[in-house]
């Protein structure tokens, strides 16, 4: 196997936990491969540098192995090197997002449903059906 669509490569890797949502993420501009913006149908080749925004974060990666099953969460880390960079960004990240928090950040209770849609539409996540 010499190249993968990148949805189906995204979906085996666990960055998106269902091939639409990988589908949609690159449509919506959230997948660029070698520093281009990656379409649902790009193939994927060893030695790819792919830069992945998801709820996670940014990932920055090199892709290692090629695949189209999806398998446990152990062998999907092997299928990729993550920079250095991109680890710490998303750690610092995460500690400022934890320091925020307990700044007080959040109000008291569980936010409404109205309260989800806007964080949701803030953080630019995807919503397939609206």
């Amino acid at each position: 196997m010499e190249t993968v669509r990148i949805d189906k490569w995204l979906w085996a890797s666990r960055f998106f936990k269902t091939r639409a949502l990988a589908a949609d993420a690159c449509d919506l501009g959230r997948v660029e491969s070698n520093t281009h913006r990656a379409k649902p149908s790009r193939d994927v080749r060893l030695g790819d540098h792919l830069r992945i925004t998801n709820d996670a974060g940014i990932f920055e990666i090199e892709v290692l192995v090629l695949t189209e099953v999806r398998g446990p969460a152990a062998i999907a880390q092997t299928l990729y090197r993550e920079s250095s960079e991109s680890r710490a960004a998303r750690a610092q990240v995460a500690e400022e997002r934890k320091q925020m928090l307990e700044a007080g950040g959040m109000t008291e209770g569980r936010p409404s449903k109205r309260d989800r849609r806007d964080i949701n539409k803030l953080r630019g996540r995807i919503h397939r059906f609206s």
